[in-house]
């Protein structure tokens, strides 16, 4: 059972948050430094355009410390399905439901614009199998995988999630208290 916790989940960001994403992706280990930069200039994207830029975020917060965020978009020319391009959580927070609550209010937040498929792709190497279990436990099927597609040895796997009204099924775990707070309310 994981510890109670109290986080915030936002959906705005500010110049400061660029730097906090490059931190997670740094602390989480898996990311090169090229991947690193690719995450904060998503960021960077959607602080210059909002949703013009086709980037939705959502941060969660613990004491005014990002200890999480999650990036999703709908994917161009397809009626339904959206991708989940970034998940991280600082690795001290990790199995505390930051991940999980940043991906049920994705979740709810693409159902309400239309989605209903929803896409995350990720690595085959041994040191992203949390990541895929974490995936699988939330109710993403593994789909495919398209081997050496990173590099030499490191494949593509990808999950979807076709009923995302579905939700992670009947999961026996405490959940932590979650306030959400939209940039309306800012």
């Amino acid at each position: 059972m994981m510890d109670s916790v109290d986080f915030l989940l936002r959906d705005w960001m500010d110049l400061d948050d660029i730097e906090e994403i490059g931190r997670l992706c740094r602390a989480a280990g898996n990311f090169r430094a090229e991947e690193v930069n690719v995450a904060q200039e998503l960021g960077l994207e959607w602080l210059a355009q909002k949703e013009k830029s086709g980037y939705h975020f959502l941060l969660a917060e613990h004491s005014k410390r990002v200890c999480g965020f999650i990036c999703y978009g709908p994917v161009p020319c397809t009626r339904w399905s959206w991708d989940v391009y970034w998940i991280v959580v600082d690795p001290a927070w990790q199995g505390r439901g930051v991940g999980r609550a940043l991906i049920q209010e994705a979740e709810a937040r693409i159902l309400k614009m239309g989605g209903a498929r929803i896409y995350i792709e990720t690595s085959s190497q041994d040191n992203y199998q949390g990541s895929r279990a974490f995936y699988s436990h939330l109710g993403f099927n593994r789909q495919t995988s398209i081997p050496d597609f990173y590099g030499p040895g490191d494949g593509k796997v990808i999950y979807v999630k076709i009923d995302v009204t579905s939700g992670p099924g009947d999961l026996d775990e405490q959940k932590p208290n979650v306030k959400v707070k939209e940039m309306t309310d800012v």
